[in-house]
């Protein structure tokens, strides 16, 4: 698959799997942040623009090593990246460690992008969806 980028900072390099089969790219700091702890926060630019093509969208990801290292995790994730979007990619991170900050510094790998095939959906309006076994038990519903 080929999607369309543009480098908004030619300094910083392209999103980049770090192995050969792995789905998600790293997406790279543009600017420096600094996280206070116990929730501290940032909309942390990217430097690039993609164009995802018509059904597929991207997902923005926490870092695994982030967040176990330093508590530091994408507040709304998935980030989801609709196929019209033209702007820069902006993660929001939050720092989870209840005592010490996080330093985010331009070039730093602060999370990863998933492309995904995204269904087009057609609602089909009924009277009754019918039954299954589960049917409505929702939350806590297959116990602990």
């Amino acid at each position: 698959m080929h999607i369309r980028i543009r480098r908004l900072d030619a300094d910083l390099p392209l999103p980049a799997a770090q192995h050969p089969d792995d789905a998600g790219y790293d997406l790279h700091a543009a600017v420096d942040a600094q996280l206070d702890p116990a929730g501290g926060r940032a909309l942390v630019a990217t430097g690039i623009a993609i164009a995802i093509p018509p059904g597929y969208a991207g997902f923005v990801l926490p870092r695994s090593g982030l967040a176990l290292n330093h508590g530091v995790t994408c507040l709304n994730t998935p980030g989801l990246i609709d196929p019209l979007y033209r702007g820069e990619l902006k993660v929001l991170l939050v720092n989870t460690d209840r005592e010490r900050p996080y330093e985010v510094h331009r070039g730093d790998r602060i999370a990863q992008l998933v492309v995904q095939k995204a269904e087009l959906v057609e609602w089909v309006e009924v009277e009754d969806l019918g039954t299954t076994e589960r049917d409505t038990f929702g939350f806590g519903s297959t116990g602990l």
